[in-house]
């Protein structure tokens, strides 16, 4: 810390004070994304602090969370190995029963439980573990066509379903009214008790003044937020008695931990000889933090912002209902400033992300002076921030207190398994004009003023001439997407409340500066380029970057790219720079969110009328996936710097009146080379098989849902060995994805490199070409283009 004192002119203290700042909100975060996910609120309990270390962190996590009492053991370092030692024996035996949960189906439930119970008892015993074994029956009930069961206790029909009903409404905020209930499986916990630990509680001692050892110096931040030195009392813990109250700041030394009494905190020996620690001054509600840029507090931000959208980002993914955004994770959450631009996103979808301030900017502009608190918007259209129609971005307005206009905005896109089109899923892979694609939403006011219009969006998703198939799951997920945006509302609400809004706004910029700043420190390691990428359809992406190494600045030119196609390989201009901001965020090396700061050394020349800026009514459906694909390719290849990936998402999609299922499907990811800061090449690295690559991050559904929730067997997935280009850093294997179709249903595939494989770099060889073919439960095999759509019969494998 001197070095770092002497490098940034400021006090060694407050240096290492700031990397204490750092670790507690990251520990904060990772306690508010676990906690959340469950859907727990924090500030109604208490912090149980355990781990040698932990006490000396606890008092600043806990005022991190809004947490006013900490909890530390006499134990505590130990406390792990202590609870396994005093822990219970216990066997779960379970069981699937997949029945409606109805009166009649309650006999049926007994059954399986008295034979589990009995082979638990049963394996207990033979491990001489003990006698006194005690049995806990439990059911998994999940509403029908959901996949989220939870585990609730066996019971009466009416008790089952209340305790469903309240752990459901604690985890996801909200109940399926309507919804048949479903018992996926049943289980037995068999059990014998462990050893108890017996503390009895000793008579309380009246307050004394409590004996220290010394009086030591501790930097540590007052109630009021900023850091300085304090006189701290030093006690050890053998000197403490019931009943005895310290306050901060202090520290408690014993054997096997250190418990940090922070300022404004007061810690007590209980009847039981634990410590209660309780804040008993309230903190000051806004800190004195400053709006100049602080190296700390950028840090403490690009966290705190980091982490709001992952808050959103498990919110959604909780109260979602659709496989696509549920398992598949097919979403995207992010951050935005009064103007539109980017601030802070979850490590979601590439694509997404990098083009969904343009959805913020149109409602912006299209709703100036008109937006009321309560509003929220939603939009899907290409041609006014959209991307393609699937991706259904959620948008509302932040409006602090006594605000006529937002200060920030949050949203949420979220890929819909359908939204009309002519084929089941919304990837058609033969349109040719937006309609073809399915319903267009522009700006269409969702909630008004609190008050959600369903009705309207009903209609509108009945609408035009291919309307959504399944407009209750889309609104399903519109409420999911909903409750994601109100965190982030909730959120910035609590930071504003904590920082004070001249700080937060003041940070927007800082982050989006350091960005800035990173991006143009790339920028002087990187060479003039060029590439010309071709299609399979007989288009190409030509791409050429212009280093200004004197402005650090650089100008990426689209001119020499196909014009506007025919087919749907066009792409928004949104969609370009989504891949522009990817490809040059992923070169700084820092860990910063991805923002519009990243974009400001940037002038992007996109054509008029070229396929990556193409005019209404044109089809878009593939430019959000598979053109964007090939434009972080071609980026990539004009930089010199990684081989081609897989230029694909590999879209499959299948369905009918009743089923609609989208995914994308792995592949390999390109070799690449490691630059220093002289721009030389130094070395480089392999590809990764099977992953999903660049401008999506999706995740496959797993196999036993997928199998569960559609007429389809998975039949294999596998490594296609060899597949990867080889050289003296080879490129990642693609995959080999066989699904077997059990009723009749039609399968569409939207795809790239079919012709065109991988490029290779610098002598290293391209990739194998992809193969997308049907093989017939007749022997037959079918092989189809890029884009095909066929109609599978009982039997039939795509592959």
């Amino acid at each position: 810390f001197d070095v770092l004192s002497q490098q940034m002119n400021r006090p060694a203290e407050a240096i290492a004070d700031g990397f204490l700042r750092i670790a507690v909100q990251q520990m904060a975060n990772a306690i508010k994304k676990i906690s959340v996910a469950r859907g727990y609120d924090v500030t109604r309990y208490t912090l149980q602090c355990f781990g040698g270390a932990g006490g000396q962190h606890a008092c600043m996590v806990a005022d991190a969370l809004g947490m006013k009492q900490v909890y530390v053991h006499p134990l505590a370092g130990v406390l792990s190995a202590y609870g396994m030692g005093l822990a219970d024996q216990s066997l779960i035996r379970e069981q699937a029963v997949e029945l409606r949960l109805t009166p009649e189906a309650m006999p049926a439930l007994l059954a399986p439980l008295q034979s589990l119970g009995d082979a638990a008892r049963a394996a207990l015993t033979q491990q001489a573990l003990g006698d006194a074994i005690e049995l806990h029956e439990r059911v998994h009930v999940r509403y029908e066509g959901s996949d989220s069961a939870l585990v609730v206790s066996m019971g009466s029909l009416e008790e089952i379903t209340a305790r469903f009903e309240q752990a459901y409404r604690q985890r996801f905020a909200f109940l399926m009214t309507g919804k048949a209930l479903m018992v996926e499986a049943v289980s037995v916990e068999a059990l014998i008790k462990g050893d108890a630990s017996v503390e009895v509680p000793q008579a309380v001692n009246p307050l004394r003044e409590v004996p220290k050892r010394a009086t030591v110096r501790m930097y540590a931040a007052g109630s009021d937020g900023e850091s300085r030195w304090w006189d701290a009392s030093l006690f050890v813990r053998e000197d403490l008695r019931i009943g005895d109250r310290i306050a901060g700041p202090a520290i408690i030394a014993e054997k096997n931990a250190t418990t940090v009494v922070e300022p404004g905190w007061q810690a007590q020996v209980t009847a039981l000889d634990h410590l209660l620690l309780n804040r008993v001054q309230e903190r000051q509600t806004k800190h004195a933090a400053g709006t100049s840029v602080d190296p700390v507090l950028l840090e403490v931000f690009n966290n705190l912002f980091m982490n709001i959208a992952e808050q959103m980002g498990l919110q959604l993914q909780n109260t979602a209902y659709s496989v696509n955004i549920k398992e598949r994770l097919d979403f995207s959450c992010a951050l935005f400033n009064a103007q539109g631009h980017l601030i802070a996103n979850a490590p979601h979808m590439p694509v997404h992300l990098g083009s969904m301030g343009e959805s913020i900017k149109t409602v912006i502009r299209e709703n100036a002076g008109k937006m009321r608190r309560g509003d929220v918007f939603v939009l899907n259209d290409p041609y006014h921030g959209g991307t393609h129609l699937p991706d259904v971005t959620v948008i509302t307005p932040v409006f602090l207190e006594g605000a006529s206009q937002p200060e920030f905005y949050v949203g949420s896109r979220g890929h819909h398994a359908d939204i009309g089109g002519t084929t089941p899923g919304s990837m058609p892979p033969f349109s040719t004009t937006i309609q073809e694609e399915g319903v267009q939403i522009n700006n269409f006011k969702l909630v008004s003023e609190g008050v959600l219009q369903e009705q309207g969006m009903l209609d509108l998703l009945a609408s035009g001439p291919y309307p959504s198939r399944n407009p209750t799951q889309n609104m399903a997920d519109l409420r999911a997407q909903l409750a994601a945006n109100e965190k982030g509302v909730q959120e910035l609400h609590h930071m504003v409340a904590e920082f004070g809004l001249d700080v937060v706004q003041a940070y927007m910029r800082h982050v989006q500066d350091n960005a800035e700043e990173s991006v143009r420190r790339v920028i002087t390691r990187l060479k003039n380029g060029s590439f010309t990428l071709p299609l399979d359809n007989g288009a190409q992406i030509q791409v050429a970057v212009r280093v200004d190494a004197k402005n650090r600045s650089a100008e990426i030119d689209f001119t020499g790219t196909s014009s506007q196609q025919t087919n749907n390989f066009n792409a928004p201009t949104a969609v370009c720079m989504a891949a522009v901001l990817y490809v040059f965020r992923s070169l700084v090396n820092d860990d910063i969110p991805l923002n519009a700061g990243c974009l400001k050394p940037l002038k992007v020349i996109i054509p008029e009328g070229c396929m990556l800026n193409p005019n209404f009514p044109a089809s878009v459906v593939a430019g959000n996936v598979e053109t964007s694909s090939c434009i972080t390719n071609a980026l990539f290849g004009a930089l010199g710097v990684m081989a081609g990936s897989q230029p694909t998402m590999n879209n499959f999609t299948f369905g009918n009146a009743k089923y609609q299922y989208y995914e994308t499907i792995s592949g390999g990811s390109g070799a690449g080379a490691l630059v220093d800061e002289a721009g030389h090449i130094t070395s480089g690295f392999n590809g990764t098989s099977v992953v999903q690559t660049h401008m999506t991050n999706s995740r496959l559904t797993d196999p036993e849902i997928l199998e569960f929730r559609f007429p389809v067997r998975l039949e294999s997935y596998a490594m296609r060995e060899g597949s990867g280009g080889q050289g003296k850093w080879h490129g990642g294997m693609g995959g080999v994805r066989r699904i077997r179709f059990l009723e009749p249903m039609t399968a569409s595939i939207l795809s790239n490199g079919r012709v065109h494989p991988a490029f290779g770099m610098a002598g290293g060889k391209a990739g194998a070409p992809g193969i997308n073919q049907v093989q017939r439960v007749d022997g037959r095999v079918e092989v189809l283009k890029h884009i095909g759509q066929v109609e599978m019969a009982p039997g039939d494998v795509f592959e």
